[in-house]
């Protein structure tokens, strides 16, 4: 029988038995509930927010916050596992598993305020209220310290101005993180929907991640209470612990998205004959094939790794750097080269292969371009600095 889900080094049996459990759920629910409606959306642009709630019922919002504030209380591996398989249905989708995971509720739990913390992390993790994460603007996207986007403090709280661009789940949002200078500095703040001043318009026109919400926060003398600044965190440090969060689950998320042209480009090469034989008994078909596997395996065995590094309280940013850029970079080449091996049926929305091509492009330049990982690698091997 050929190799359909690839797990050539056996991946699965240095997980604990509840990790394999939860794998397995997460994957049955993409197989039941995303994949069957997935293509819809796509072709028109629209979210499945029909979803949320059940990601709430699985507990798939906030898996890594404790469970006193309503989170999941599991651990990293979990949490890389419920992307690898949400990614295998969609990026999209996975986005918004990871925005309002790693850039609403991780920066939330670890900088609000007690009151806001009990107030809006329940209703975050059970999908009753979804929530953005506001840091890239117009002109600032990998040089987030170069924002424009301030605050001022008044007698009765902090007024915004400024704007956020590409921004996940913005225009549903009840809730916003937005990261602002005041008096120089950057800090964290909390938006809540319907603040005057106040807007999310949703950004059209997508080729990628259509099935996700894109949003521009614009804020004109935004006022907001005094409670809603995060008291614990200063600087870049915050917005970037979020990012590395993100940026761990991406790097698990990239994996699903190969898997899935894996499986298919399987399946597609062992059914389709030419020249009297199915493709897949051909030496280049074969070479594409063995590529995909192999790389996938690496893969596999990276994120593995940095879970254990991560629990262990040992993992370095730059480790995460590697594996984003690494497992994504993959995952668009595993994508391309399916692409090739269903031949002309591979632009057609009846296989997933151009899908997640598309999406693949996005993920490759958000959360950290690809380029921007690789001199974030190289200053850590030379200790020189190419950007500031």
């Amino acid at each position: 029988m050929p190799i359909i889900t690839p797990d050539y080094y056996d991946i699965s049996g240095l997980l604990t038995e509840e990790e394999r459990l939860l794998r397995d759920t997460v994957r049955a629910f993409v197989d039941e509930e995303i994949l069957p409606i997935i293509e819809h959306h796509y072709r028109e642009g629209t979210a499945p927010l029909e979803l949320n709630k059940r990601f709430g019922d699985l507990g798939i919002f906030g898996a890594t916050i404790p469970e006193e504030y309503g989170g999941g209380g599991m651990n990293s591996m979990c949490y890389g596992l419920i992307n690898m398989e949400m990614e295998r249905g969609d990026s999209a989708v996975r986005s918004t598993v990871s925005v309002q995971s790693s850039l609403v509720m991780y920066p939330i739990w670890q900088y609000a305020t007690e009151e806001l913390k009990r107030h809006w992390l329940p209703r975050l993790a059970s999908g009753d209220a979804v929530g953005c994460f506001g840091l890239t603007e117009p002109d600032f996207g990998s040089n987030p310290s170069g924002m424009i986007t301030n605050a001022r403090e008044t007698d009765s709280g902090y007024v915004l101005n400024g704007a956020k661009m590409w921004i996940t789940n913005g225009t549903l949002a009840d809730i916003a993180v937005v990261w602002a200078k005041l008096d120089g500095v950057v800090r964290g703040f909390m938006v809540e929907k319907g603040t005057p001043g106040f807007t999310a318009p949703e950004m059209k026109g997508k080729h990628s991640l259509r099935a996700s919400v894109t949003s521009e926060l614009v804020f004109q003398d935004c006022e907001i209470p005094k409670t809603h600044i995060m008291p614990g965190v200063q600087g870049l440090r915050g917005p970037l612990s979020c990012l590395n969060q993100a940026r761990y689950g991406i790097s698990w998320g990239a994996i699903g998205a190969a898997i899935a042209c894996f499986e298919s480009s399987v399946k597609y090469a062992t059914t389709r004959i030419q020249f009297d034989k199915p493709i897949g008994g051909f030496q280049l078909v074969q070479e594409k094939l063995v590529w995909m596997l192999n790389e996938i395996t690496k893969a596999q065995l990276l994120c593995w790794r940095l879970a254990h590094l991560k629990d262990s309280g040992n993992v370095r940013p730059q480790q995460i750097s590697l594996a984003k850029r690494n497992n994504v970079w993959m995952a668009l080449e595993c994508a391309r080269l399916a692409r090739e091996i269903h031949g002309a049926n591979g632009i057609l929305d009846e296989y997933p292969v151009m899908r997640h091509a598309a999406n693949l492009e996005s993920v490759k330049t958000y959360e950290g371009t690809h380029d921007i990982h690789t001199l974030i690698l190289g200053q850590d091997i030379t200790d020189l600095a190419a950007f500031n």
